[in-house]
């Protein structure tokens, strides 16, 4: 392990699914992560029931997890050595159309959440929508109530029009904590350049992916690599500046394996139109889905060592790596 990546504050900005397992995260180094804790298509109960896991699991004394509610939770978290939970949706469902469930659930410790994941939501269109409608009546009633209680905005699976109308109506900084520029690679889940200057003009940032589904051709010759990640994070500085710069893995952390097959047949299945040749190349297991030399978080310091190996400078990295995720969700949630 380089000893840059033993000093970093590594803030992964979206692992999809966790069984509560935290052995890999921290043999990977990490500070905090942005934790999914229900799938997209869960319920009310069903995900109220599951932030109450992760609260129980977090306030266990002997346990890997610290709850994350404002930005100097993760420097705490790293120095317990511990990893900082940022509980995380990608869907706005569970608010159903009641508002006020915004600030009751930032209490039970909600900090970031995605508009839509995908479809169309009562907030706004997702990516795979294709009449690529704007931001609802609803939906900007939720961005202002992110912004007053502190709940990170994310755009990662949301629509071209519905992202920009985020972008444009919140007040505080709004993220892509793990899509990629379609100017690099050209998938339905990348974002436009428009998008991201969008982004990084709130004061945001745009997380890049190592995901298959995100860093890939379209070539079955050429599966997703370690490359096309670097490629994607020099393009990203090119065009927003390196101060907007972040990562997000998408990465599952999970003890067991099949942990995560609930999350990898509805991609597969759902939203085939956006993962069926990628699927169709390289399979549906959990490993298949990230370049072979990362596909755990295990190993993120091969990370750090990659984009030292490219040129970047020991701060840029660090911003990358951490640094920038840290300001920017102080700016949101405050301290």
């Amino acid at each position: 392990m380089p000893r840059l990546h033993e000093r970093l504050t590594v803030i992964d900005g979206l692992i999809f699914h966790s069984d509560g397992d935290a052995r890999d995260l921290l043999a990977g180094g990490y500070a905090a992560a942005n934790v999914t804790v229900k799938d997209p298509m869960a319920g009310f109960e069903e995900g109220f029931d599951a932030m109450a896991r992760w609260l129980a699991l977090a306030a266990r004394p002997d346990g890997p997890w610290r709850l994350v509610e404002r930005a100097a939770d993760i420097p705490a978290a790293r120095a317990a050595g511990r990893v900082g939970l940022v509980m995380g949706w990608q869907e706005t469902r569970l608010l159903g159309n009641r508002i006020e469930r915004v600030a009751a659930f930032h209490r039970l410790g909600l900090r970031a959440c995605q508009l839509t994941y995908n479809e169309a939501s009562a907030a706004g269109d997702g990516c795979l929508e294709p009449r690529n409608g704007g931001l609802t009546r609803f939906g900007h009633e939720v961005v202002e109530a992110f912004n007053d209680v502190g709940i990170a905005i994310d755009l990662s699976h949301v629509g071209e029009r519905t992202s920009l109308d985020a972008a444009r109506h919140s007040r505080k900084p709004v993220l892509l904590t793990h899509a990629n520029a379609k100017a690099v690679h050209d998938r339905v889940r990348n974002k436009s350049d428009e998008v991201l200057r969008a982004v990084a003009a709130t004061g945001g940032l745009c997380g890049a992916s190592i995901h298959g589904f995100m860093n890939w051709g379209g070539d079955p010759a050429q599966p997703p690599s370690l490359d096309g990640f670097i490629a994607q994070l020099r393009y990203l500085v090119n065009l927003v500046g390196i101060e907007h710069v972040s990562f997000g893995t998408d990465f599952a952390a999970v003890g067991d394996p099949r942990a995560a097959d609930f999350f990898l047949e509805m991609s597969a299945t759902r939203y085939a139109s956006g993962t069926g040749d990628y699927v169709a190349a390289f399979g549906n297991s959990l490993e298949r889905r990230f370049p072979d030399v990362l596909n755990n978080p295990r190993f993120m310091a091969r990370k750090t060592e990659a984009l030292l190996a490219a040129g970047f400078a020991e701060d840029a990295v660090e911003r990358i790596m951490g640094g920038n995720l840290l300001r920017v969700l102080g700016e949101i949630w405050g301290g």
